[in-house]
């Protein structure tokens, strides 16, 4: 990777930023909607679904590709790119009038995002000395964080007065500033190598990644006992496996898992997963929550959910500069307790909760989630060095959108099996399954508070034994 010498390396970053709000934005702005769209389009609750984890589902097939994407094209080339492609997509769903269509259209949105999340980390690592990477990170943090946070707050307002289609008419302006600024500024971070494409890798890769996705999804809607649903699994889990095996043989590999002899990486990386899986859960059930439990007007459910946005915009800008002074260790700690207690509370709400309760809640866990998410980032990226170091925020953002859709599918069938199992029926049965879904938010901040207490701040330590026997001198430059 070459280092760009940027005496305003923040001008590089603002075409993917505007980006990767878009993306980020778009993964949570159709969730206050969907109660809505299952009456104008006609589909139940466990096909409506669909529009987020369908979404997530190309982000998680294409992000394995974009370390391979990055050595075969240039850096501006892969944004403009995606750019065009999410313009696309934005304009197909916003002209949608049925749901095939619409999947469609969130798809091919869903592709833009799979190539920009990786390019945003790929650059920050490239122009952002390691001293200075804890505040990029922070700065990151707020767009990745804050863009899913105000999601069903603007598209609440905007289906207060307008119909659905306009939160996808709103990304195209956006995404065309975005162009514009990188046709300006946007300069090339990484050498283009072009090496050979292993096509079983990305055949292995797609099934794999996909068939979690697609299982747990069907699962939301069919049962997780159903066969289809476990032949999703099942393919899944294999082709993953015999991905991994793969990757750690090849030479020149489209995903470098090594990646992962880096203790402190790994953490971080797991660390990562589980807060975004508490932040898609919580932020998938809450809107829902407030419709159909407390029988919430859909434009007064997003002025609702703007105090959590604001917070959680707010934490995200300070968490990175708060990583430069204290390292993750305490801060990933405060973070999963904070989102512990929110979940909790959660839990606890009924058909007559007081707004106050249900606002305090979603502003805890907008407190803890990125509280602990820009450290863990950092935390993890800042361990990889040597080659590995390109492939590690691949890696991170993969693995923590694909979590993002299992958490998804997992709160959608917990709401099901939540509402079937309650005695009673409407707003109550509905409020009985939120329930279901918040105890897996909880059981998500339990894990990541233990997981919590492996963050080390002591200097990395670990390599790849195989990796040293191989290539003694990559071995001894990442030392």
């Amino acid at each position: 990777m070459q280092k760009q010498s940027q005496s305003n390396p923040t001008l590089i970053m603002i075409g993917l930023l505007l980006g990767g709000f878009v993306g980020m934005f778009s993964e949570t702005a159709l969730n206050i909607a969907l109660p809505q769209l299952e009456q104008q389009l006609h589909v139940n609750t466990g096909t409506i679904q669909w529009l987020v984890t369908g979404y997530l589902l190309m982000v998680g097939i294409v992000l394995p590709l974009s370390s391979m994407l990055t050595k075969h094209f240039t850096t501006r080339q892969l944004l403009i790119f995606a750019l065009a492609d999410f313009m696309v997509g934005a304009a197909v769903s916003a002209m949608a009038s049925t749901f095939a269509v619409l999947l469609v259209g969130r798809m091919i949105q869903g592709i833009a995002t799979g190539l920009i999340l990786p390019l945003i980390f790929t650059v920050l690592l490239a122009i952002y000395p390691p001293q200075k990477r804890g505040s990029a990170m922070g700065l990151v943090g707020l767009v990745i964080m804050f863009a899913p946070a105000l999601g069903p707050t603007i598209a609440g307002l905007i289906l207060g007065t307008l119909s659905w289609h306009w939160i996808f008419w709103l990304f195209i302006p956006l995404l065309a500033i975005a162009l514009i600024i990188t046709l300006i500024f946007m300069q090339n971070v990484s050498d283009v190598t072009k090496p050979k494409i292993d096509i079983l890798s990305i055949i292995l890769s797609s099934f794999g990644f996909g068939g979690l996705v697609v299982g747990a999804s069907l699962a939301g809607d069919r049962g997780w006992g159903n066969p289809i649903v476990l032949l999703a699994l099942a393919i899944g889990i294999v082709a993953l496996y015999i991905y991994a095996r793969r990757q750690l043989k090849l030479a020149t590999p489209i995903l470098n898992l090594r990646a992962f002899s880096f203790k402190k990486f790994s953490v971080g990386t797991i660390l990562v997963m589980v807060d975004f899986g508490i932040i898609m859960s919580s932020m998938y059930l809450l809107p829902m929550y407030w419709q159909k439990g407390l029988v919430v007007p859909v434009a007064l459910t997003g002025v609702l959910m703007l105090p959590g946005g604001i917070v959680n915009a707010i934490v995200s800008a300070t968490a990175g500069r708060l990583f430069d002074n204290y390292g993750a260790k305490y801060l990933t700690r405060l973070g999963f307790a904070l989102s512990f207690v929110g979940a909790a509370m959660l839990i606890f709400t009924t058909t007559h909760s007081a707004y106050w309760y249900v606002i305090l809640a979603h502003v805890i866990i907008m407190i803890g989630a990125p509280l602990a998410m820009s450290p863990a980032q950092t935390y993890g990226l800042n361990a990889l060095r040597g080659p590995v170091a390109a492939d590690g925020s691949t890696i991170l953002n993969t693995l923590q959108q694909i979590l993002g859709a299992l958490a998804t599918a997992i709160a959608t069938s917990l709401l099901g099996i939540g509402q079937h199992a309650s005695h009673a029926t409407g707003a109550t049965a509905f409020v009985h399954g939120t329930h279901y879904g918040f105890w897996f938010t909880l059981a998500l901040a339990i894990l990541g508070f233990c997981l919590s207490f492996l963050v080390s701040n002591q200097p990395e330590k670990s390599i790849d034994p195989l990796a040293e026997k191989r290539h003694p001198e990559r071995a001894a430059a990442e030392h």
